[in-house]
């Protein structure tokens, strides 16, 4: 069980020293032959290994559960070729008899090479009293795990042989009136599984404190009460809360981690910005990301591995996965031959040894700020530069830290209270950490933030060579060393499975709005007018405009604008980014724990321990869940450790509705398999116990192994069928639509069997990718600039051509075509826009004996006709501006912007079909890709006049996915329009459950993606409500309520009372403020959950199944099932009324229903019906009032909005499945409009603050449109 309990702060103890015989041997030697002593071999003097309560005592203590209790030791047998353990004694109980052979320690301790560390300079015999001095220890084990030790070394006085307490010796020697002859060095050692260093270094101050006082006989006894306190103290789980306890005369804080993928932290993380000047400080962080091989040096010993620790956590979330020795002895020194990569440490003393000796070394000195490299490199390797503007923000960042504490001090009092010195110091270094790790966090986004854009997911390949293709020139030689190591293949792997960790939460946190617009609309890479100005006229100054926040008028989206920032590239404000407030931490006291340690202490202390956080659970407030978890989870292990086995469940239990992050689920997994009989009996008969133990186990069979690998885009070797084809695109990142891709397949196929032979697709990819470069160099002149919007972009060049506008090339933007001139000053024509073009011809004009091929371009407001003679690109032009013409009109009568996009794509890929296949068939494959010409010609769509002007926009929660998914349901969440008033994350929202538990969340104000694609389950989604302002309730198919954290935007709890699927849930408002929220399921069931707490109020089990969804109005909950309405009372949950079904068809049954409180109303609908029924709630008896609606099969969907009731529809045209809304007046009982917005059936609505209805549709078309409420 050893494996997943959590360990305390010490795993084992050691005293190392020098034999007391064989230090008076060496002394004796020395008085004979006066020499300098030469230094002493270390060796282990004693070990203590838990358990530490004496032996004959121990059965008292294992009360049921002693499997938790009893650690796996691994047994190592002293041998006489190991002479120097012979000696050591171990202290678990009581000392071991001299014939005693086991010493038992915890696996993965090495006794042998562990005293040379200890004291890695030597152990040398000293004439005059030294200080006491602390370094620290890491180890690594075979799989990569770390265990982490800290050394104390202090010195005992030694008269005549014998070593004596500091006290005695110096008392003695005077009034002997001889001081004495020489004093021998001890370090205690204390290891742990948990890196706290400045904790343990404070545990073994207060220790040397108190040894002192001690004769030598009585150190181990005191050594081993301080390793029994340390096992019994327990690590804090992550989160804000640290635990403290008492080591006289310090108060010890034991610091939690920020979360559970978090690092603990324990150590001053600004030591390497003392140490070296930030530009060294990114060298370093080069070295490690490259995987160098490097060596730090210094003449502290501790500096050492601190210096080396601060390094791997400014590099989190990436890690280290090489060699990590950060202290190396003297006698360990030939380590540094080693022929991979690795990070070691060793003294200062040995720096020209080690640079002479060894190859291509990086070496470190932290005590001069150098940075050099073994003399043994006849060329010395370059260590490339971090990227600029990553750089530059580093430093910028770097320099504004204030690191010296003594300027802290200037303007606060003095005070005489170590404790409050203590806490000032304290509170100073974790502000300065969190400034810490929020700059190099940053340095690690602005460095990676743009691989996303190269990741096919679906496929799970990363297309390295584009990546570094659309890298600064300065740039490559850093990122061409960087993806080729593990740690970068590790982080692909990560953003491959959308690990939501440190990293992803701050690059999305910090997107700008481009990136939501191109996460919307995946457009092909190219300069916006912006930074084509800002790459022209100045490298630092990017020109970005402010969005005004509203609720927009959706005609057109454009990029938002913001204020003027620095730099060429897109990069961070360091103040609004990333300078976030430091999370307020609370602490709990640990009691005391007494001596000598026998079992009723042990157990007292575990009893004192479990009152205590019983009390803190009792007295907290419920709105308080943060803190509520943390007090469950130690309350648990506490109950662990005491045997309680079905106490530790429950509180475990618990932590689904305060904290689900910290579930320790192979633990409780582990409780489950060690339950005795008689306690599973009993858990088995608490329903909320079974249904733990029932999750738990189903998870461990479930568990599939997590598709971690990660391809790198190749170019394919053999011939190609369509779905090989299709793959092969997507991974290329090319486009990812299949639909585009099968007519791109048919385009590069004209006239030959239906495959693509590696040639052709190495083609048609070279010319996609080299059109791509070439636009990153357009370079337009401010003159033309001007003329254009900020985020347009040229997609298009024509070669020099004359028209009858001048000689020049025609440019292709997203929203125009215009001729850029040619001449001693380049200028801007302007031809058309896309939407004011009335027609496009293919012509010829005739010149002397030729004729030339012209294309002519007519517009609504210009006379004159565009003639241009493009002679052999005329063809293609005349496609490409159709397509472009009957995109933008679709998107424009649609109110879709997603069809220009989709436009632009398209013309992309005619004009790589034609540069790849250069052949007489090339124009007519192209004309394949004619997708809205096409559609335009053939089917012309005539958009209702009602429908085009309620209709205000349209947006697309799958763009970027391979296939459009259906929209199961909808929610609008308010905020604040002006984020001034609330700047965390004050946005309204749009939340919009897709297939398979999939959410994406829209900021409601601009329409774009906020979060893309977090996941619930793996279920079907079938409601969302906001509960209250910082929680949104989800509920699935799989039984479980999911609660959202609208700040975080994390799952950080669940509700599993439900056995059946979720079906609907309502929040009932007392004065404006929720009060209480009803959840249904499927097998009939309601729940009444107390909002603050996450109880059960009351439940209740309707006396028929198949419930669908309820409503809640004036103390009354209405039941919808199948065969018929129940109306209870929410109080007692007492049947008050019944609407029966009425239809005489047995097979139909009430699919939605909707009440109209204001009208003493209830609107139904029929399965496979396509008629309204109205109820009249006071008089049921009576036959309901219908509502017939043309050209519909089946209601899905209502939603009341003012006097109105919008209801969602299915039905046919043309043999096609179609949505349409039909918005009914509910005093004339008509319907005022027919409005044909969806592709397929309207599955949801929802309102916006009754200015809007927003609307979602069927797999087939995927998308949702927002109208206007009149």
């Amino acid at each position: 069980m050893e494996d997943v309990l959590p360990s305390g702060l010490l795993e084992v103890c050691l005293l190392v020293g020098v034999p007391r015989e064989q230090l008076r041997t060496q002394l004796q030697d020395a008085q004979r032959k006066p020499r300098s002593l030469l230094p002493l071999d270390p060796e282990v003097l004693s070990v203590f290994v838990p358990p530490f309560i004496s032996r004959d005592d121990t059965h008292s203590t294992n009360t049921g559960g002693n499997n938790f209790n009893r650690g796996k030791r691994r047994s190592f047998r002293k041998k006489k070729e190991r002479p120097k353990l012979e000696n050591a004694r171990t202290l678990n109980g009581d000392q071991k008899a001299p014939g005693t052979e086991d010493v038992t320690v915890p696996k993965d301790i090495d006794l042998i090479g562990l005293p040379q560390l200890c004291f890695p300079g030597g152990l040398y015999i000293t004439s005059e009293p030294r200080e006491d001095h602390i370094h620290f220890l890491v180890f690594t084990d075979v799989c990569g795990n770390r265990t982490y030790g800290v050394v104390a070394q202090y010195y005992q006085p030694m008269q005549d042989g014998f070593i004596a307490s500091n006290g005695q010796a110096q008392w003695e020697s005077v009034r002997a009136g001889k001081k004495p002859g020489c004093f021998v060095p001890l370090a205690i050692c204390v290891i742990s599984r948990y890196p706290y260093f400045n904790a343990l270094k404070d545990c073994l101050s207060c220790l040397l404190v108190q040894l002192r006082s001690f004769k030598d006989l009585d150190v181990d006894d005191h050594i081993k009460e301080f390793a029994a306190k340390l096992f019994l103290i327990p690590s804090p789980p992550p989160g804000p809360l640290h635990l403290v306890f008492n080591m006289k005369p310090l108060q010890i804080i034991i610091p939690s981690r920020e979360d559970p993928d978090s690092p603990v932290i324990d150590l001053d993380l600004h030591l390497p910005l003392l140490c070296f000047k930030p530009e060294q400080v990114l060298q370093i962080i080069t070295c490690i990301l490259t995987e160098r091989k490097m060596v730090f040096f210094s003449s502290d010993w501790a500096l050492l591995t601190l210096v080396a620790e601060c390094f791997m956590l400014y590099l989190h979330p990436l890690q280290w996965q090489h060699t990590f020795v950060p202290l190396l002895s003297r006698h360990m020194l030939d380590f540094v031959m080693a022929p991979t990569s690795f990070l070691m440490g060793c003294h200062a003393d040995h720096f020209e040894v080690v640079s002479t000796e060894a190859e291509d070394l990086i070496l470190i000195n932290i005590d001069d700020g150098n940075i050099s490299h073994s003399k043994m490199v006849e060329e010395e390797p370059e260590i490339p530069d971090v990227p600029a503007q990553a750089a530059e923000t580093f430093k910028k960042r770097a320099e504004s830290l204030q690191l010296h504490y003594d300027l802290e001090l200037c303007h606060l009092r003095a005070t005489t209270d170590l404790g409050e010195l203590q806490m000032r110091r304290r509170a100073w270094q974790q502000k300065l950490n969190t400034e810490v790790q929020q700059m190099t966090l940053q340095l690690i986004v602005n460095i990676f933030r743009e691989v996303k854009g190269h990741l096919n997911y679906e496929h799970r390949v990363f297309n390295s060579e584009e990546f570094l293709k659309t890298r600064a020139i300065g740039d490559q030689p850093f990122y061409g060393k960087v993806l080729e190591t593990y740690m970068f293949h590790s982080f692909l792997k990560a953003r491959l499975n959308r690990k939501m960790d440190a990293f992803a939460r701050l690059e999305l946190s910090t997107q700008s709005e481009e990136d939501r617009f191109n996460l919307m609309f995946r457009t092909p890479r190219r300069l916006t007018m912006e930074k084509m100005a800002s790459k022209r006229f100045n490298s630092q100054n990017i020109i970005n405009r402010r969005m005004v926040i509203s609720m927009p008028n959706l005609q057109d989206i454009k990029l938002p604008e913001s204020p003027a920032r620095k730099s060429s590239l897109r990069r961070i404000e360091t103040d609004i980014a990333v300078r976030k407030p430091s999370k307020s931490v609370s602490t709990f006291k640990i009691p005391e724990i007494h001596f000598p340690l026998m079992s009723h202490c042990v157990h007292s202390y575990y009893t004192e321990f479990f009152n205590h956080l019983s009390r803190a659970i009792n007295t907290l407030p419920p709105d308080n869940s943060a803190l509520l978890a943390r007090y469950f989870y130690l309350r648990g292990l506490i109950s662990l450790m005491q045997g309680k086995l079905l106490n530790a469940l429950s509180d475990f239990q618990n932590l689904d509705k305060t904290d689900l992050r910290i579930f320790p689920t192979e633990l409780v997994r582990k409780i489950v398999e060690t339950l005795p009989p008689s306690e599973r009996f009993q858990a088995d008969r608490k329903p909320e116990l079974k249904r733990l133990i029932s999750l738990v186990m189903e998870q461990q069979r479930e568990v599939t192994k997590t598709d971690d690998h990660v391809k790198h885009f190749e170019l394919p070797k053999t011939h190609m069928q369509l779905d090989d084809f299709v793959k092969r695109i997507q991974e290329s990142g090319i486009v990812r639509d299949t639909d585009t891709i099968h007519r791109l397949f048919d385009a590069l196929t004209v006239g030959q069997q239906k495959q693509i032979d590696p040639e052709t697709f190495r083609d048609f990819y070279n010319y996609w990718k080299e059109t791509e470069a070439e636009a990153q160099e357009v370079n337009l002149p401010p003159a033309v600039i001007e003329h254009l919007d900020k985020n347009e972009c040229v997609y298009k060049l024509s070669c020099s051509v004359k028209t009858n506008y001048g000689v020049g090339k025609i440019a292709l933007t997203q929203k125009r075509l215009f001729l850029l001139t040619e001449g001693g000053r380049p200028g801007y024509v302007h031809i058309a826009a896309f939407r004011d073009i009335e027609d496009v011809k293919n012509t010829t004009v005739a010149f002397l004996l030729l004729r030339i091929p012209t294309l002519r371009i007519e517009t609504i407001y210009k006379k004159q006709i565009f003639e241009a003679n493009l002679k052999t690109e005329c063809d293609l032009w005349y496609l490409i501006v159709k397509e472009m013409w009957a995109g933008k009109k679709m998107a424009d009568d649609h109110k879709d912007p997603q069809y220009i996009q989709q436009a632009l794509t398209n013309v992309l890929l005619m004009d790589a079909v034609v540069g790849a296949l250069q052949s007489s068939k090339a124009i007519y494959a192209a004309s394949k890709l004619s997708y809205f010409d096409r559609m335009k010609n053939e089917v012309p769509m005539m958009i209702p006049k009602t429908t085009s002007e309620t209709l205000k926009h349209k947006i697309n929660p799958s763009a970027g996915e391979t296939f459009p998914q259906a929209i199961d349901v909808l929610l609008y969440t308010p905020g604040h329009l002006d984020i001034s008033e609330r700047p965390d994350n004050a946005h309204p929202k749009l939340w919009c459950a897709l297939n398979e538990g999939k959410v994406v969340v829209f900021d409601a104000s601009t329409w774009t993606i906020q979060q893309h694609c977090f996941r619930m389950g793996r279920c079907k989604l079938t409601c969302m409500v906001m509960v209250e302002q910082s929680q949104v309730w989800i509920g699935s198919q799989d039984s479980i309520i999911y609660i959202i954290n609208t700040h975080s935007m994390s799952c950080n709890k669940q509700l599993n009372d439900h056995h059946s699927d979720i079906t609907d849930i309502v929040v009932e408002k007392k004065n404006g403020i929720p009060s209480e929220a009803y959840s249904s399921s499927l097998d009939g069931t309601v729940i009444a959950w107390n909002i603050s707490t996450l109880k059960v109020n009351r439940a209740f089990q309707l006396p028929c199944q198949n419930l669908t969804s309820i409503k809640l109005h004036n103390d009354q909950l209405w039941c919808c099932t199948g065969s018929c309405i129940f109306v209870m009372s929410t109080y007692e949950f007492r049947l008050q009324m019944k609407i029966e079904h009425h239809l005489k068809d047995v097979c139909s049954y009430f699919l939605c229903f909707q009440l109209f409180p204001e009208r003493n109303e209830v609107w139904a609908s029929y399965s496979g019906s396509s008629d309204l029924y109205i109820w009249n709630t006071k008089d049921f008896a009576s036959t309901p009032q219908k509502i017939h609606l043309q050209d519909c099969s089946e209601i899905t969907c209502m939603i009341q909005v003012k006097n109105q009731m919008w209801v969602g529809s299915t039905g046919t045209s043309q043999g096609k499945i179609k949505g349409k809304i039909y918005v009914i007046s509910a005093e004339k009982k008509t319907v005022e409009k027919e409005l044909f917005g969806h592709a397929d059936t309207v599955k949801a609505l929802c309102s916006a603050e009754d200015r809007y209805v927003l609307s979602g549709a069927g797999k087939e078309e995927g998308k949702i449109a927002i109208w206007k409420v009149e």
